[in-house]
């Protein structure tokens, strides 16, 4: 007989829920000639999408060229949980731990990046069903007593940088997304929202062809070089003269090698139910609507759908040997199945719903867990990785200052150790694959015993402990 957790993922659609979609725009046409431009993006996620309406934003006459390998939205921008947090050092306490003399700042910069990005979804009428409900941090029974005090001290501090926080006692939590598991719970009320991540692309798309940023997909670029002044980006069927470049391209293969030794791609997995029946609706509450997450190291992430279903995610973070990134990597069915089985724990008594789409994909981490920004010959290019999973919100600061480094723009941003500092370079293979899996090992291990284990303590003193 087959377990109920198993039958759940049976017939699921392997491919994103947010593609799933009747608006979904037609493709741009392949770049196939010689093109100039004063900016080229390379790379047409959030980044690269934000830098290009930005700089035509800040400068209606300037000549704005993006290029994607594929189709724009089709890596992790268009496929990720729809969780559009403000913070942009990847969570509290990694940035209290990392940036302890900026984090005020880096809040506020953070808090005035979201409010600008709900600007631009009114200014250019972008239907990408934006919810500012906020997220609530859960602590389970299955947490270790340490953790449940991290969201005290985690209040505490939000407090004090004048953020509206509220700590959920047992009751409490169940009262807002009935759960048997929860113990408690911290509601951030003003620093996230939710959204359809697909239509956010979409809807940033339109808005800078409406600006006249000119958008070429499937168009792969192979190499990027000085060309005089200005700087030539190559694809396999033309090419790009531009006097500056914005590399926005994440978690694929940099066209600069020596980005290669920051990041790191890993593989995230999620999956969305059927929709709920108004009985269920009523099993679980969740009448406002927050998004929600664990606090544990492999921690799930979990919202409702504008139709009512749940998005499921996150727990398994799977790099593969040097870096590997590649389409058939996006199904993992022993993911999907820990993952049914995780949910049904959850919320026991939706047990009979079924999973309707299942997918996944990869994302740029770096050893910081937050962007990180440089520029290369001479100037001309300037890029922003390292997101960690956080980006959907923070990518659009992260372009922002992409395009100040380009223009030698002096703001308060740039001026920041947040922006002028690098992440420790990961190791070469094999020793950064050993040690990615001796990491997640040890994270498993610390969240079933509350305690963390040589190799982590050795991360710690080196700088490289992870705090999400």
């Amino acid at each position: 007989m087959t377990e109920p957790h198993l039958s759940a993922i049976a017939d699921a659609y392997p491919y994103p829920y947010w593609y799933d979609d009747v608006d979904e725009p037609d493709s741009n046409p392949t770049l196939v000639r010689t093109d100039s431009c004063d900016l080229c993006v390379v790379g047409g996620g959030y980044a690269g999408l934000w830098a290009a309406l930005i700089a035509k934003e800040r400068d209606p006459e300037r000549d704005v060229v993006l290029i994607d390998a594929r189709e724009v939205g089709s890596g992790a921008s268009g496929r990720n949980g729809g969780f559009m947090e403000s913070s942009l050092t990847h969570g509290i306490a990694n940035g209290q731990e990392r940036f302890p003399d900026e984090l005020a700042v880096l809040e506020q910069l953070g808090l005035e990046n979201l409010e600008a990005i709900e600007s631009a979804i009114r200014r250019y009428k972008i239907d990408c069903d934006y919810e500012r409900t906020g997220v609530i941090d859960v602590a389970t029974s299955q947490h270790v007593p340490s953790y449940v005090d991290e969201l005290r001290q985690d209040m505490g501090l939000l407090r004090r940088l004048g953020q509206r926080v509220e700590l959920l006692n047992q009751a409490e939590v169940r009262a807002h997304v009935n759960s048997p598991t929860y113990v408690g719970g911290l509601w951030r009320k003003d620093r996230a929202a939710l959204v359809d991540p697909a239509r956010l692309v979409w809807g940033l798309k339109a808005a800078a062809e409406e600006l006249g940023v000119r958008i070429y997909e499937d168009t792969k670029a192979t190499g990027i070089e000085r060309d005089g002044i200005g700087v030539l980006v190559t694809t396999p069927l033309g090419r790009v003269r531009a006097a500056k470049v914005a590399l926005a391209t994440n978690a694929y293969k940099p066209l600069l090698r020596r980005i290669g030794h920051y990041i790191a791609p890993v593989y995230d997995y999620c999956m969305v139910t059927e929709p709920l029946s108004p009985a269920q609706m009523a099993d679980i509450g969740w009448t406002q609507r927050q998004g929600l997450t664990d606090i544990s190291n492999q921690f799930h992430y979990y919202r409702l759908t504008e139709d009512n279903r749940i998005l499921w995610g996150g727990y398994d973070t799977i790099y593969y040997f040097r870096g590997k990134v590649h389409q058939e990597l996006e199904n993992r069915p022993e993911t999907w199945a820990k993952l049914s089985q995780h949910f049904f724990q959850t919320f026991p008594q939706l047990e009979g719903l079924n999973f309707s789409h299942v997918w996944g994909g990869a994302i740029d981490t770096c050893s910081r867990f937050c962007v990180f920004w440089d520029t290369a010959l001479g100037g001309r290019v300037a890029y922003a990785l390292g997101y960690t999973g956080l980006g959907v919100a923070a990518t659009r600061f992260g372009a922002e200052v992409t395009l100040d480094l380009l223009d030698g723009r002096k703001t308060a941003a740039t001026q920041l150790e947040f922006v002028k500092s690098k992440p420790v370079p990961y190791p070469p293979e094999p020793f950064r694959f050993v040690g990615i899996q001796a990491t997640r090992w040890s994270m498993d291990a610390e969240d079933r015993t509350g305690k963390r284990n040589l190799w982590l303590r050795t991360l710690d003193r080196l700088g490289l402990g992870f705090e999400s």
